[in-house]
């Protein structure tokens, strides 16, 4: 059989933090005001102005963090301008998406209320890029001291009387480029300084993350961990899948399986950018005790007819779901030096879990990966060695089966396979050593047109289906999986 899989179902050393499942919102376009935050007053259902079904549906799929404000807005954003009565909030400008009018009336407390709410942590990136030193000290006391001072009073001003838990900061943003145009060396230095004030107050213990390279930005990687790995506990990485180039990247709907090919090919880029990034790492943190935090990832095509041009809201179709689960089967196989992850971005931007028109919402293909993936979550990587086919288009090739494997507290395994031919079935073997079978179970993602996606007006076209595909053969699970779809296996021992 061309595609064989061995998994070791009794070893496995390495945890797959939930945290590689997080998501990402930025004040741009849509994903905040209109879908994330309605206000108080809106007609459509929401606790404090939230929206309630956007907030049910990021549930289900377990999110685990949420990052924000941004992205670029976070190097122009005053976070004290987003505090207090909304209605003596200032007005700004969103300078990097449209120049739109900023109200600030969703800020600090309604972020939290909203990770509350989702019952995830939040992980806030701080303004470096045109923020006063003092700002991002300030922020921290602000939301995490307990005691007497004049930060922790305004808090309590505001509302809020006990202090919250804050773990995950970042120090900047991209600031090689839209944070700054900083040179490595110099923004080793910056981050050296913002860090040293940045303090843990009572039970509160922060998670420093410095900004770190886009995409193959090998020497950015290279020059700050030389300079400043002692005081990091993470430092992030970026990287887009564009179909076509930055001036071009190609229609989310409309594609052939040239653009199809190119798409899932720079999506298993990932793994040769974690290898090459940690390597670099591993020169100056030989015990991996800084996390690679892939804070954001996705596809990026061009933005829907007839909409904002800087607002980036794209469609999601098959081919962003087989993106994700190659992503993060990939992320799940680096564990050991990736610890947190966010897709860009939770709703109506980019590779979007959610899409919104004002009182309406559906989810997307991409969402239901999270979800069929949301049993890796905090469970031990199981080693799998993979003997695949390979998929072939024209003179290029990638293989056929892409796999994660683990074992959660439970005793349960699961194994994620992705097949990214759009045209054939692949036929697998897959050899469990060190365990006693006794049932297996199976989801599917897939649709009959590569460019399948859920709609208003037809919001269920793509989604999970059971699937009996998979069957026990002693030791070994027997698998024939369609073309172009996502397996999900649950394992009994």
């Amino acid at each position: 059989m061309a595609n064989r899989l061995v998994v070791q179902s009794d070893l496995g050393h390495h945890q797959i933090s939930r945290h590689i499942y997080g998501h990402f919102a930025e004040h741009l376009g849509g994903c905040i005001y209109g879908g994330i935050w309605v206000g108080e007053d809106s007609l459509i259902p929401n606790t404090r102005g939230i929206r309630q079904d956007v907030v049910q549906a990021l549930r289900k799929i377990r999110i685990p963090n949420l990052r924000w404000p941004g992205g670029c807005f976070a190097d122009e954003y005053h976070w004290q301008d987003g505090i207090g009565p909304r209605q003596n909030r200032p007005s700004t400008v969103n300078a990097i998406w449209g120049q739109v009018t900023e109200s600030n009336h969703f800020g600090t407390h309604e972020f939290m209320d909203l990770c509350e709410q989702l019952g995830c942590e939040s992980y806030i990136c701080g303004n470096v890029g045109s923020g006063a030193m003092s700002e991002m000290r300030e922020w921290v006391e602000y939301l995490t001291f307990d005691g007497e001072s004049s930060m922790a009073d305004l808090r309590r001003k505001n509302g809020r009387e006990q202090p919250w838990k804050v773990a995950f900061w970042g120090v900047g943003n991209e600031n090689w480029g839209c944070g700054g145009k900083m040179r490595p060396e110099y923004y080793a230095d910056l981050y050296r300084q913002h860090q040293n004030f940045l303090h843990n107050y009572g039970e509160n213990k922060l998670f420093k993350i410095a900004g770190g390279a886009y995409d193959v930005d090998y020497k950015w990687t290279d020059v700050v961990m030389r300079e400043a790995a002692e005081q990091m506990d993470g430092l992030s990485l970026h990287y887009y899948t564009i179909p076509g180039n930055w001036k071009e990247k190609g229609s989310a709907t409309q594609f052939g399986e040239d653009e199809w090919f190119t798409t899932l090919k720079k999506a298993m880029q990932m793994d040769e950018l974690l290898r090459k990034h940690a390597t670099i790492m591993d020169k100056y943190d030989p015990d991996k005790r800084v996390g690679l935090i892939v804070d954001e990832w996705g596809t990026w095509h061009e933005v829907e007819p007839g909409t904002n041009k800087h607002f980036l809201y794209q469609q999601n179709t098959l081919r962003d779901a087989l993106a994700a689960g190659l992503t993060l089967n990939i992320l799940n196989n680096h564990c050991e030096r990736v610890k947190m992850a966010n897709i860009a971005q939770t709703v109506n931007v980019l590779q979007a879990m959610i899409l919104t028109e004002t009182e309406k919402m559906i989810v997307t293909p991409t969402y239901h990966v999270f979800g069929m993936y949301a049993a890796h979550q905090d469970a031990t990587l199981l080693p799998v060695s993979v003997d695949s086919a390979e998929y072939v288009h024209k003179d290029e090739s990638i293989p056929a089966l892409n796999v994660a494997a683990s074992r959660d507290a439970a005793g349960l395994i699961h194994i994620t396979l992705c097949n990214p031919d759009p045209n054939k079935a692949v036929e697998v073997k897959c050899e469990l050593r060190g365990a006693k079978l006794t049932r297996v179970s199976a989801q599917i993602l897939t649709a009959a047109e590569m460019n399948a996606h859920n709609t208003f007006e037809n919001p269920a076209a793509v989604k999970p289906t059971s699937f009996d595909g998979a069957k026990l053969n002693g030791s070994d699970v027997v698998l024939h999986q369609p073309s172009k779809s996502i397996v999900l296996l649950e394992i009994a021992q």
